[in-house]
Order: structure tokens, then C-alpha cells, then sequence
């Protein structure tokens, strides 16, 4: 792979299906790999395979969407280190950009104009000892950050980090997800009201409208 090439697993034009954009039309570039692996993952398929894309050719692709909304994921993206060039070509097209990051990656390189999506790891993903917690210094008042919540032992881990780093007040959202056909959204609701939380709940919209299928 060369200097100018990443490993993309797809690229689509869906709804964004989780964060403060949530509903909102974005195309999505997936890349290939990850050097997780998290318990719930619902992207193994993006392990392994793709193919070499051109950031030109990628960009060319995005370009026929006529979508200003993108959405660079994985996998976990950063672990192509030409990620971060992909992302600052985007920025200077004009996109608005988010990033969807492990946590196990740095992000400090990061092009300060994209939004970071960071997802801190619990512990019923098996990969909590794999974050990075001094990303959590390199986050702007623009990011957000992630909890996947597989049982109330991960809610009570998430909700003392978001006391530690007062999260809160540091980044734009601290979002919940209860973890996919693990943990039921009402008791996570009830969780968050009962202890006053600042975060956000979400429901993973594209699985509400299309299901597993890959693409969406």
C-alpha cells in the first residue's frame, strides 16, 4: 500500500445512525482493520480484505453523494496512520467531518477541524485496558464521547470516567449506547434519570430501520 492509499472495506451514503448527527444524511468511509476486539462488535466483517483506494479516488467517490456530512470509520481508522491525511483532504474540501475512533488509538494528530467520536472501551467489551486515557486531554469542546453499556457494571464504570475527567463539561456530548441485543434500553434509561446524568442515550437508528445489513 502506498503513501497515498488506505485499505477500505465500503463506502455508503446512509443515515447517520448514532451521535449528536444522528438521523442526518452522511456518507461513510470504512476502512479496514482493527487491532480490537470487542465482544459486541457489529463491523468484524471490516477486519480483514478491502481494497487499496486512492485518497483522490476516495475523494471522487464522496464527491458523487452530494452530501456534505462524512463520517470516516472502521475498524478502527487510525490504525492506517494515512488516515490522518484522508481526513485533512476532507476538511479542506469543505466536509464537515466526524471520526469514529477505538480509544486504543492517539488522536492528537488528529486535524483539529473534524469531530472526534471517541469511544472509551468498558469493560464487558474485553478491551477496556487497551485505552488511550490521554486522548481524553486532546479532546475539543466540539467531540464526543462514547460508552457502549453491556450490563450495569459498565454503566457504573462510565459513569465514574465521566466524573474523573468531568467529561460533561469538556466535550460537546457523552453519549450511552446500550450494548446490541445485550443490555435492555429502558433499564440504561432509567439508570441515567434516577443518578442525573449529563450524557445522551442512543439507539443505533440504522439497525431500527434496516437491521445488520452491511451498507447502512
Amino acid at each position: 500500500m502506498t503513501s497515498t492509499s488506505l485499505r477500505i472495506t465500503e463506502i455508503f451514503h446512509s443515515l447517520q445512525g448514532e451521535t449528536s448527527t444522528s438521523g442526518v444524511p452522511t456518507v461513510f468511509i470504512r476502512l479496514t482493520g482493527c487491532p480490537l476486539r470487542c465482544g459486541y462488535c457489529d463491523t468484524a466483517y471490516a477486519f480483514s480484505g478491502g481494497e487499496n483506494i486512492a485518497i483522490d479516488e476516495l475523494l471522487a467517490q464522496v464527491s458523487q453523494y452530494n452530501c456534505r456530512y462524512v463520517t470516516v470509520t472502521g475498524g478502527e481508522p487510525l490504525a492506517q496512520p494515512e488516515c490522518l491525511d484522508l481526513l485533512k483532504k476532507l476538511c479542506d474540501k469543505d466536509y464537515r467531518v466526524s471520526l469514529e475512533t477505538s480509544g486504543a488509538m492517539p488522536i492528537h494528530n488528529v486535524d483539529p477541524r473534524v469531530v472526534v467520536i471517541l469511544d472509551l472501551k468498558t469493560p464487558g467489551s474485553g478491551e477496556s485496558h487497551r485505552n488511550v486515557e490521554s486522548n481524553v486531554a486532546s479532546l475539543k469542546p466540539v467531540d464526543e464521547v462514547k460508552f457502549v453499556i453491556c450490563d450495569q457494571k459498565d454503566y457504573q464504570w462510565a459513569r465514574a470516567k465521566i466524573q474523573q475527567f468531568d467529561l460533561s463539561s469538556r466535550v460537546a456530548d457523552v453519549l450511552m449506547s446500550p450494548a446490541y441485543e445485550q443490555l435492555e434500553p429502558r433499564l440504561l434509561a432509567e439508570w441515567i434519570l434516577a443518578d442525573g446524568l449529563e450524557v445522551r442515550l442512543q439507539l443505533q437508528l440504522h439497525k431500527l430501520i434496516w437491521g445488520d445489513r452491511q451498507g447502512h
